[in-house]
């Protein structure tokens, strides 16, 4: 131990003096708030270009292409789906092959190169179908081929998603040294996502709506144009740390060594060898070593501790290294698979939300077609209702921050919990879709009060600023329910784990999109509910099933968190 210890103390100070000379030298050449203007407009330019596209698709898809409705809809379910879910495999790529720059320049090309075909449907006859006339029969449909360039432009769109979303997040991070100013980034960043995505989804889609489509995706072209430029002029001043490989590897080795060694017990564990890591770190780990053993002993998912029982042949009896990587695995890994499992529940409980939402968010755009929009000398364009859910997010942010959970800690004594905020959440969607319920009940009274069920283009004089109550409701609910989601993952799952967490979220909106298509779909073939002419439809109880289903789901959250145990927060 003494010889160990003295050649540590002769050698460690040697190589420190060379690491710090070369973050100091590092500091000076790449990276801190230099970056800053760069990747600012470069994230505000693909939010722009993102959200002008994609915000007034129904309406794109109804007006210009002549599909029904609820066609329309379920599309623009897909396409948030992909758009949603396609940033985590970039983030996977990133981390594990590439590193992040690299990968958002190629995204930022991919979203110009998407918003040119965007704009190309828009100003090109040829790429549209003819444009329908009421009561000159059925409805030009769009041939393959028109369809085939729109959706290459969305394609374009989610390779765009996938390489820059979560991966500019990283990479702006990536720019700083000090935990202060990393966070300070972070807020940034989500002011200029929020920023970016109401600008595209009000002026954009505004100009979309009354000068022209053309105009409309020139502009997010010229956006995501001037964000590529900026990104690329600031290359010289960017930290570029490496790639450091995917930790789902990890993961899959655990079950893959526990169902190799499924015939192996571990009911006597006294009795069996746990690997722990190489032998030579054995010392600065020993505390770590005495409490993962402890764990490893568990009986909850005690399946997978096998995994790290070393078998022959497994390790080199010498260095302590893995000679079959796929048959043993240390015990740290096994414990971050199990936390992983631990929390799926928890995660699971959140699809429910976002099929709700996802629905809410598209059959709104169609209310707002079929009713009154004007305020004033001014008429809302229907793909902006939408904003009144990020305007909510962004107050209810506010309110939660200075007012309401200081009030909380003054009469309770405590901060509330992630899994308390998140409880809030789901309550407040079950009254966000009994609102939503209410006011389309409303609209088809008027509806039926003028006669009007056979007459699709008729709109109702109910004004459609209504249906920013639900939408303000739904806001107040993101706002306690996403941020509690990201902090209960990010502080539950273990360091090598904590992009993975970042993305869950992700997953759940992903899953909420593609999930509500097939609600959809069955509603559409068991039911008469969801006609091509919102005038001669039952929406309402479209919602009301939502809220029943969402009633059920906080139901499943609450037994969900009951049973949960905090790993780290709190402690």
């Amino acid at each position: 131990r003494e010889t160990i210890s003295m050649e540590a103390k002769q050698v460690e100070p040697r190589s420190l003096s060379v690491d710090h000379e070369s973050l100091k030298d590092t500091k000076k050449r790449k990276g801190g708030w230099i970056t800053f203007p760069f990747l600012a407009v470069a994230i505000l330019g693909l939010g722009l270009a993102t959200s002008g596209a994609t915000a007034n698709l129904v309406v794109y898809l109804i007006k210009e292409y002549n599909v029904p409705s609820v066609d329309a809809a379920q599309i623009s379910n897909i396409i948030s789906g992909s758009i949603s879910v396609a940033p985590v495999a970039g983030a996977i790529v990133a981390d594990a092959f590439f590193g992040c720059f690299p990968i958002v320049a190629v995204a930022m090309v991919m979203a110009v190169l998407s918003l040119v075909v965007f704009t190309l449907t828009a100003s090109l006859p040829g790429l549209r179908p003819a444009a329908c006339q009421l009561g000159a029969g059925p409805c030009e449909k769009a041939s393959t081929g028109q369809m085939a360039a729109l959706y290459a432009a969305v394609f374009l769109l989610c390779l765009s998603a996938a390489g820059a979303r979560f991966n500019q997040a990283t990479m702006g991070a990536n720019q700083f040294e000090a935990a202060a100013d990393r966070d300070v980034f972070f807020n940034w960043y989500f002011i200029f996502f929020y920023a970016s995505t109401v600008l595209g989804a009000t002026v954009i889609v505004y100009v979309q709506d009354t000068v022209s489509w053309t105009l409309g995706f020139g502009v997010s072209c010229a956006a995501s144009v001037v964000g590529l430029a900026a990104l690329l002029l600031g290359a010289r001043h960017y930290r570029q740390p490496p790639a450091q490989g995917s930790p789902f590897t990890g993961l899959a080795r655990v079950v893959v060594a526990a169902a190799r060694k499924r015939k192996v017990s571990v009911v006597a564990s006294e009795e069996l060898k746990f690997y722990y890591g190489l032998r030579k770190y054995f010392p600065l780990i020993f505390s770590s070593i005495v409490s993962l053993g402890h764990r490893a002993k568990n009986i909850q998912y005690s399946f997978l501790n096998r995994a790290a029982v070393i078998t022959d042949g497994d390790v080199d009896g010498a260095s302590g290294s893995v000679l079959r990587p796929w048959r043993v695995c240390t015990v740290q890994q096994v414990e971050e698979l199990k936390t992983v499992l631990r929390i799926m529940p928890l995660w699971s409980a959140a699809i429910v939300l976002s099929v709700a939402i996802g629905v809410q968010i598209n059959f709104t755009i169609l209310q707002a077609l079929a009713m009154d929009r004007a305020v004033g000398r001014f008429t809302v364009p229907a793909g902006s209702m939408f904003v009144g859910s990020l305007m909510a997010v962004v107050i209810f942010l506010g309110l939660l921050d200075r007012v309401l959970l200081p009030l909380w800690r003054r009469v309770t004594g405590h901060t509330p919990t992630p899994l308390q905020c998140v409880g809030a959440g789901h309550a407040l969607t079950v009254v966000s879709m009994a609102a939503s319920a209410v006011i389309e009940r409303h609209r088809t009274a008027t509806v039926r009060a003028h006669g009007e069920e056979g007459n699709p283009a008729w709109v109702s004089p109910l004004s459609a600023m209504w249906l920013l109550l639900p939408f303000a409701v739904a806001g107040a609910e993101e706002a306690l329910h996403f941020p509690a989601q990201v902090t209960l993952y990010y502080q539950e799952f273990p360091p090598s784990l904590k992009n993975t967490a970042t993305g869950m979220m992700a997953m759940i909106v992903a899953l909420g999109f593609y999930l509500s298509t097939a609600l959809i779909n069955v509603v559409q073939r068991a039911t008469t509910w969801l006609p091509d002419n919102m005038n001669a439809s039952r929406l309402e109880n479209l919602y009301w099933l939502l809220t029943v289903l969402v009633a059920v789901n906080l139901g499943y959250f609450l037994t969900c968190a009951k049973l949960y145990r905090y790993q780290n927060i709190g402690k």
